[in-house]
């Protein structure tokens, strides 16, 4: 283990554990629902780099600890955060994504319970989903003034088509896991008693298999989408527009308080904004004034 590289013993937010040549990581947060925030993603990242190290290692399960795979950002961690300072954040959304991506082993995410938001596009960014049969699917964003561009908007359509990705993310659609297996968000639903023997069972066959392979493989299967980088960068600046924005902060803050947030207001603003702006040009309110 290098020494860029914390011990899984040091880890306080995630659990790391190589057995048998599987590494295992799982978010450890499930007081909140396994939602993450900088200091989850820095080990998370720290975790599944490490198994670089350790060619014996064939391949990596992700999970969370217990009743949900995970909800996503934790918005106490996301209210904090605005244009200023959201690279701290895009970055390291970014990293794991690209982490997950760029290894030469197959990843799974291996999901019970809720998978929303930024949780649902942790697991879009690995290379298999096996879900229990409680798990849903969402992409809660546009409920709470969150903007999914750090992955859902780029994968989905290519998963479940335009038409389906659109209406999970404008209308925050949820899907139970069988209609998710059904419409190729996912691979796999097994009853939640069987999720990890089933994970233990996809992990022993591709230990089974040629490791040059599937590390060839994974690169190749990835190419068209590894082309999507520029939308990724692109997503990351629009999403630091929203980060601290009057409307980001009304949904969030609205989800915690156990209320619904009230968006119309920004609507109604911004109706008066341009008939003042349409107002001024009926008065010639833009002609050059003389001097």
């Amino acid at each position: 283990m290098s020494p860029a590289t914390q011990s899984a013993a040091a880890y306080k937010e995630i659990l790391y554990e190589v057995k048998d040549g599987v590494a295992w990581v799982t978010i450890n947060r499930p007081e909140v629902l396994n939602a993450f925030r900088e200091q989850t993603l820095d080990e998370l990242i720290d975790a599944l780099k490490s198994t670089r190290n350790d060619p014996s290692i064939a391949c990596a399960v992700v999970s969370g600890t217990g009743r949900a795979f995970s909800a996503g950002g934790d918005f106490y961690a996301m209210m904090r955060l605005n244009r200023a300072n959201s690279c701290h954040w895009n970055d390291r959304m970014l990293g794991l994504c690209m982490t997950i991506r760029g290894l030469a082993i197959p990843v799974i995410a291996m999901v019970q319970g809720a998978c929303m938001g930024g949780g649902h596009e942790l697991a879009l960014w690995c290379d298999l989903v096996i879900a229990s049969d409680d798990a849903v699917f969402g992409q809660t964003g546009a409920s709470v003034g969150a903007c999914p561009t750090v992955g859902a908007t780029q994968y989905l359509p290519r998963l479940i088509g335009d038409r389906l990705a659109k209406e999970m993310i404008f209308l925050a659609r949820k899907f139970p896991a069988e209609e998710a297996q059904r419409i190729g968000l996912i691979n796999k639903v097994v009853p939640k008693a069987e999720l990890r023997k089933v994970t233990e069972e996809w992990c022993e066959r591709i230990k089974g298999h040629s490791a040059q392979t599937l590390r060839a493989t994974k690169k190749s299967l990835n190419f068209e989408s590894d082309e999507l980088y520029a939308s990724w960068q692109h997503g990351m600046e629009l999403l630091a527009e929203i980060w601290g924005s009057e409307e980001s902060i009304e949904g969030m803050r609205a989800f915690l308080e156990k209320r619904k947030p009230d968006f119309n207001q920004f609507r109604m603003r911004n109706k008066k904004m341009v008939e003042d702006y349409l107002a001024g040009l009926a008065a010639d309110e833009n002609r050059a004034r003389k001097k």
